[in-house]
C-alpha cells in the first residue's frame, strides 16, 4: 500500500508535552467495529469492558538510553536501540558521519564506548568498555529517551523519570515506554478488579526504531527493526483459556499487540514466546490473538497508525483521528487514549 494513504495533518498544539494528572483522567475515544465513536475518560474503562475480558500489559522498564558524548572534538549523540549482549548495544547515532569503526566515544562520567560495527541502516554496534554493568554506566551518563516530538520542544527533566514509566514497569531494557499503559493508576486497577476484568503481563523491550519515520513510498518496502520479547507459558495458557470461555484479549498498547500476534499460530492459539520479533502489521493482516486494543494517538505515516488502520479499517481510523483533532484530544506518548473494539 502507498504510505501517503496514512498521512494526515496534525496541528502542533495537539502534541502533548506532559501527561494528564492524575493519569487516569486522560480522555479516551471509543471506536467500535461499526465505526461508531464515543467520548470517554480512561476512568470509564471498567464500564466499557466485560467481565472475563483480559487486559494485557507490557512490563518493560525504560532505561536512560540517551547519551551525549564526544569523539575528539566532534559531538556524538547515541540512542541505544537494542541490547546485543552484556556489553554491546545497537544504537542510532547523531552526527554519524564523524564516527568510524574503532572510534571511541567519551560520554563523560567514566563511560566510554567503542564503535565496533556499522549496520546497513546506519546504526552502530557500541561496545561499552570496563567491567561495570552497562545499566550502572547508563545510570551515570544517560537520560530518559523521550520521543523527538517532545524532546525538541522542551528540556528533559526529573519529572520525566517518573512520568515516562508505567506502573507495570519491571523488566529493564526498553528505550521507549509502552505508553498506552501510562494511563493506569492503582485506583483504576482496583475498579477493573471489581468489574471482573483480568490482567496479564508480557515483556517486549521497545526499541528506538518505534520513533523512526517511514521513508519509503510503499509499505512493503519498509523494514521493521527487531525487538526482544517474552510470553511465559502460564500467561499464554490463561489467555487461551479466557478466549475459550468467551472473554476478550485486549492488548494495552501496540507493543503488547505485536508480541501477542507474533506468538499466535494460524489457529489463534497463543504460544509461549522468547526471542526477537519484527512483525509489521498493515491493512489486510488477519488478527489471530487479540480482540481489542487500547492505544494512544499515533504519528502520521507511522507503522503504528498503519497497525490501528489494519485493526479497524483505514477509513474508520481517518474519521476517528479527524474527530480527535476537532475535539482537542492530545496526541502521542503523553497524550490521550483510544479503545478500539473491532
Amino acid at each position: 500500500m502507498r504510505v501517503d494513504l496514512f498521512d494526515f495533518a496534525l496541528p502542533q498544539e495537539s502534541i502533548a508535552l506532559r501527561p494528564a494528572v492524575p493519569r487516569d483522567s486522560a480522555r479516551m475515544l471509543g471506536v467500535s467495529g461499526s465505526g461508531q465513536l464515543s467520548d470517554h475518560i480512561v476512568k470509564d474503562l471498567p464500564k466499557l469492558l466485560s467481565k472475563n475480558d483480559i487486559l494485557v500489559f507490557n512490563d518493560t522498564k525504560v532505561i536512560p538510553a540517551q547519551l551525549e558524548g564526544r569523539r575528539g572534538e566532534a559531538k556524538i549523540g547515541a540512542t541505544l536501540h537494542k541490547r546485543i549482549d552484556l556489553r554491546r548495544w545497537q544504537a542510532f547515532i547523531r552526527n554519524a558521519k564523524r564516527l568510524k569503526i574503532d572510534d571511541r566515544i567519551d560520554f563523560g562520567h567514566d563511560v566510554i564506548a567503542r564503535a565496533e560495527e556499522k549496520y546497513a541502516d546506519g546504526s552502530f554496534l557500541l561496545h561499552f568498555l570496563g567491567d561495570e554493568p552497562v545499566e550502572v554506566l547508563l545510570g551515570r551518563a544517560g537520560t530518559m529517551p523521550l520521543p523527538p516530538y517532545i524532546a525538541s520542544k522542551r528540556e528533559i527533566d526529573e519529572r520525566d523519570a517518573e512520568d515516562y514509566q508505567t506502573m507495570f514497569a519491571r523488566e529493564k531494557g526498553a528505550v521507549a515506554a509502552p505508553t498506552a499503559a501510562l494511563h493506569f493508576t492503582d485506583a483504576l486497577i482496583a475498579a477493573l478488579d471489581d468489574a471482573g476484568v483480568g490482567r496479564e503481563t508480557l515483556t517486549l523491550h521497545v526499541g528506538a526504531g518505534t520513533f523512526l519515520p517511514v521513508k519509503v513510498d510503499e509499505t512493503d518496502q519498509h523494514q521493521m527493526h527487531s525487538e526482544w520479547g517474552r510470553i511465559e507459558p502460564d500467561v499464554a495458557d490463561r489467555l487461551n483459556q479466557a478466549r475459550q470461555n468467551g472473554g476478550r484479549v485486549i492488548a494495552v498498547g501496540t507493543t503488547s499487540l505485536r508480541l501477542l500476534e507474533s506468538a499466535a499460530g494460524a489457529d489463534g492459539i497463543i504460544q509461549p514466546f522468547e526471542g526477537d520479533t519484527d512483525i509489521f502489521i498493515t491493512p489486510g493482516y488477519e488478527f489471530r490473538a487479540i480482540d481489542g486494543l487500547m492505544t494512544n494517538f499515533h504519528l502520521p505515516r507511522s507503522t503504528l497508525f498503519m497497525l490501528v488502520s489494519a485493526l479497524m479499517g483505514l477509513e474508520t481510523m481517518q474519521e476517528a483521528y479527524a474527530h480527535a483533532i476537532e475535539e482537542g484530544y492530545r496526541f502521542y506518548s503523553y497524550g490521550d487514549s483510544s479503545l478500539l473494539l473491532p
